[in-house]
């Protein structure tokens, strides 16, 4: 028979001032804990597999994957840091400390951010690739990339830094009772931080693939009617159009489930309430927001022939052979 289990004390040592655990059937926390923790697993053994292959593979070394790569070690991070604590605190209790309640936010607000200007990144890149393409190999080089990504988690650092600055030096400020692990950002500091790392950012993306795949259908219809009439060498061409515009689809895919899987973390500032974790770190809110890490390398193994073909090279340990990382990929 299920025992519900009573109130407890996160620490029996200290009754005057220790929170409460809450009300929870054993058998129910233990099924959480082993889906939680599938979960974070899948997140970090998928989002390795995109690092090692797009890192080992010197084919892969374009500006896209390297956007990509950026992507998965954000994605990768909260497999590993974030989801674990996450699963610590569906017992209800903070057993860290504060210190570590302190970099535990900040660390998830610095992996949201550098999450949202990867994909702002990509956008851009798939913009430029389909709307540009003559331009594209002159305007969007590896090294212009990688100081991007640079800027990118330069920015998502400092930035959290600013508006965390005064929680990180009191991470207890906003704790009831001994055990407890809280944020809370001020509604005017909370609007600016949701203009600046959602709205903003979100507009942009949606405005850039708006117009993205609105070329992609121009071109479609145009090459319906001169298919007939193109040479060998104009078939080359074609083939590049039809692989820029598969990318363009398959990082269409990953930006909507993007937006699916972040909406519903942020809708609590959208509707004017304070970030506090008993508002907008919801469980189901947080967690859909952590399964999108692991929804990206799901995508990519099912658009993505060539992360297939390494997945499997890493699998049975190929790529440890010599000059395995000048394979063919694509």
């Amino acid at each position: 028979m299920e025992t519900l289990q009573g109130p407890e004390l996160c620490f029996p040592q200290l009754p005057n001032t220790s929170c409460r655990k809450p009300v929870q059937h054993h058998a129910d926390s233990i099924l959480v804990y082993i889906v939680l923790s599938c979960i974070s697993l899948l997140t970090v053994v998928l989002n390795l597999l995109v690092i090692i292959s797009i890192s080992h593979f010197r084919q892969l070394h374009t500006p896209t994957n390297l956007l990509l790569l950026s992507l998965a070690v954000s994605d990768l991070l909260v497999g590993l840091l974030l989801m674990p604590v996450r699963i610590l605190l569906t017992e209800g209790c903070w057993f860290l400390g504060s210190l570590a309640c302190g970099l535990f936010y900040y660390a998830s607000f610095v992996l949201t951010s550098a999450s949202v200007g990867n994909m702002v990144l990509i956008s851009a890149d798939r913009y430029v690739a389909i709307c540009d393409p003559l331009c594209y190999p002159t305007k969007v080089t590896p090294n212009r990339v990688q100081i991007c990504i640079c800027l990118c988690w330069t920015c998502s650092v400092s930035y959290n830094g600013v508006i965390l600055n005064d929680f990180l030096k009191h991470p207890d400020t906003y704790n009831s009772c001994y055990g407890e692990c809280v944020v809370v950002i001020n509604f005017i500091t909370g609007a600016v931080d949701v203009i600046l790392t959602f709205i903003g950012p979100i507009t942009v993306i949606v405005v850039l693939y708006m117009r993205v795949f609105v070329v992609v259908l121009s071109q479609a219809r145009s090459m319906r009617s001169q298919i007939a009439a193109v040479s060998v060498q104009g078939s080359v061409g074609v083939a590049a159009k039809k692989s820029e515009r598969k990318a363009a689809k398959t990082l269409g895919v990953v930006v909507v489930m993007f937006l699916i899987c972040f909406c519903p973390y942020f809708y609590p500032s959208l509707a004017g309430q304070d970030m506090s974790t008993s508002v907008i770190f919801s469980v189901f809110g947080v967690w859909l927001l952590y399964c999108n890490s692991c929804l990206n390398p799901v995508i990519y193994a099912l658009f993505y022939p060539w992360f297939r073909k390494s997945v499997k090279l890493i699998v049975t340990l190929q790529i440890l052979q010599p000059d395995s990382c000048d394979a063919k990929m694509m």
